[in-house]
């Protein structure tokens, strides 16, 4: 193996569910590209390639949707990757550069929310560890703002 082969794969070994994401969706961006670039070299081998790479990251993406805690938000993805595949279908059939277009523009906005998402998470799990705990009542629930913790020891 490689040095840059090993390196790529201890990146993937050492990185958190959210980073795998998104270099997944990196690669199904990066697969898009070079099937667009083949179609436009009439390298059909290129394109046949990218669009099957693309297709087996989309397809994992909806594989591994969980519809029972996603919800209605789960079911739109869902949605969303079956039409990204019956465009990149359609785009080998027709050898139709636009729907290649298409499908790596819905990529990368996706991309985008989630890399924000992400972002978003990791900021507050560092914000939650630099304050201090909120004290709890006896019942467990947060104390109020006003409430000052005594103790009579008797």
């Amino acid at each position: 193996m490689n040095a840059y082969n090993q390196y790529q794969e201890n990146q993937v070994l050492s990185a958190s569910p959210e980073q795998i994401l998104l270099m997944l969706y990196d690669g199904a961006i990066r697969f898009t590209r070079q099937a667009i670039t083949g179609m436009e070299n009439n390298n059909l081998s290129q394109t046949h390639r990218g669009i099957k790479n693309s297709m087996a990251i989309i397809t994992e993406f909806s594989n591994s949707l969980n519809h029972e805690i996603g919800g209605r938000i789960a079911e739109d993805l869902a949605a969303l990757y079956d039409y990204m595949i019956r465009e990149l279908l359609m785009a080998n059939l027709k050898m139709d550069k636009t729907k290649l277009q298409g499908v790596e523009k819905l990529l990368t906005d996706l991309r985008a929310t989630w890399g924000e998402a992400v972002e978003t998470n990791n900021m507050e799990k560092t914000l939650a560890k630099k304050l201090p705990a909120v004290p709890k009542l006896a019942s467990g629930a947060p104390a109020p703002n006003t409430y000052v913790h005594f103790s009579i020891s008797g």
